[in-house]
């Protein structure tokens, strides 16, 4: 049960969002719906802090779709940088040339044609609907459903994935203007990303603290154990080490240079622009049984493309 009426917590929440919430470029008042889109992609798992001089470098870039469009996927893959899953570089890519094909250019302005393109699921397409034009969506990712499972549901975290009784929950929650609801989605995202955090919530700064079900339940511990995703030694780690050679390199990179022990190379010194992140890629000390399958899976994702000259981004 939630101790005080909706349209307060609504009120509160936006409140407190007016006045506490962080100055991002996504959200200023020159964005453009292709400016939110591509905030979407690159948040995807990845904190702000990365996302922001990455996201600036790309707008430089490639300030609306048919820029990016223009450009051979591996540019996209390259300039995606460490933001890591760099499969949503190659999806952004995809994206961009059907919204030049399709919509003339144009980030569709409804979540069923957002939906329609490669890469966008039913969050991104709410969310860009919403963010960029105004429209009353459903917009629920990690920090909403931790804020919703919390204040009404009374659960430390929300279930380890998203069911169907959170979207209707989300839903019966939504504001029914327009213009609130886009606020209450923003409003309870960024409470949950700086306040109602997974691990160390700020309670005495929650704007809705006396409303909060689990603090009036006492706080109950999570009826799960998180598990955090394993990085060092996976194939995660070491197809990220080899992107991060492909990406600097000037020209095509002999397979035995990324897969072989470079005390056990025996072909004569690699280019000078991949040096560094090669001694990175072999400090790692993966097998070459690792190495040589992670190679293989990014070519295999159309990460990586080989011809005879060698490995290199796709073009």
């Amino acid at each position: 049960m939630i101790p005080v009426p909706t349209a307060q917590l609504h009120r509160r929440v936006i409140g407190w969002f007016d006045a506490e919430a962080r100055d991002l470029p996504w959200r200023g008042p020159s964005r453009t719906p292709w400016a939110v889109m591509v905030s979407e992609f690159m948040l995807q798992q990845t904190p702000v802090v990365r996302v922001l001089p990455v996201f600036a470098a790309w707008l430089d870039r490639w300030p609306g779709p048919a820029d990016l469009a223009a450009v051979p996927a591996g540019d996209a893959l390259r300039h995606w940088g460490r933001l890591g899953y760099p499969r949503r570089a190659l999806r952004l890519h995809a994206a961009a040339g059907a919204i030049v094909e399709h919509h003339g250019g144009r980030v569709p302005n409804t979540a069923a044609e957002l939906l329609t393109l490669p890469g966008v699921g039913t969050y991104t397409a709410a969310a860009v609907a919403a963010f960029a034009y105004g429209k009353r969506e459903t917009v629920v990712d990690t920090n909403i459903r931790r804020v919703h499972a919390r204040l009404v549901g009374g659960d430390a975290l929300p279930a380890p994935a998203l069911t169907a009784a959170e979207m209707r929950r989300a839903a019966s929650l939504l504001p029914a203007d327009d213009a609130e609801s886009v606020q209450w989605n923003a409003a309870v995202m960024e409470l949950g990303a700086l306040i109602c955090t997974a691990r160390a919530p700020k309670c005495s700064q929650c704007p809705v603290l006396d409303a909060c079900a689990w603090v009036a339940a006492g706080r109950p511990e999570p009826h799960y154990v998180p598990r955090g995703q394993a990085w060092a030694g996976t194939d995660r780690q070491v197809r990220g080490a080899i992107m991060g050679v492909l990406r600097d390199a000037a020209a095509p990179v002999i397979r035995e240079v990324l897969v072989t022990n470079p005390v056990d190379l025996a072909l004569g010194s690699p280019p000078e622009t991949v040096v560094t992140p090669l001694l990175k890629l072999h400090r790692l000390n993966a097998s070459r049984e690792q190495l040589e399958r992670s190679l293989d899976g990014l070519v295999a994702d159309g990460l990586a493309s080989e011809a005879p000259a060698g490995i290199s981004l796709p073009s």
